[in-house]
């Protein structure tokens, strides 16, 4: 079994961070067939997702997402794909966002 760790850090707040982690999970449900479950708390929200050979929780706060995934047998062949897909995913959600905060 192979675990991944992905930590991602931002200044956007609680609810601007919310609003991407929603649209995270979006992408995961329609693009890798993901269950997930999504709870809101005051300090942070947290993701609970699975698929047959994957399950995994995402953090999010109002300056990071902290991803943890563990592949099964067989998707731990994939590790490093998975791995990589999944942090072009979080720089791609973030750009906008970051292009936004610098400019001000």
């Amino acid at each position: 079994m192979a675990d991944l760790h992905i930590l991602r850090t931002h200044q956007l707040g609680l609810p601007k961070a919310r609003q991407l982690a929603l649209r995270w999970v979006e992408q995961a449900q329609t693009g890798f067939g993901l269950q997930c479950t999504y709870e809101e708390g005051q300090q942070e929200d947290e993701v609970s997702f699975s698929r047959p050979g994957m399950d995994g929780t995402l953090v999010v706060s109002h300056d990071r997402f902290e991803l943890h995934l563990k592949l099964g047998f067989l998707l731990g062949a994939f590790k490093d794909r998975i791995e990589r897909e999944i942090m072009n995913n979080f720089d791609a959600l973030l750009a906008p966002e970051a292009a936004l905060i610098s400019r001000l």
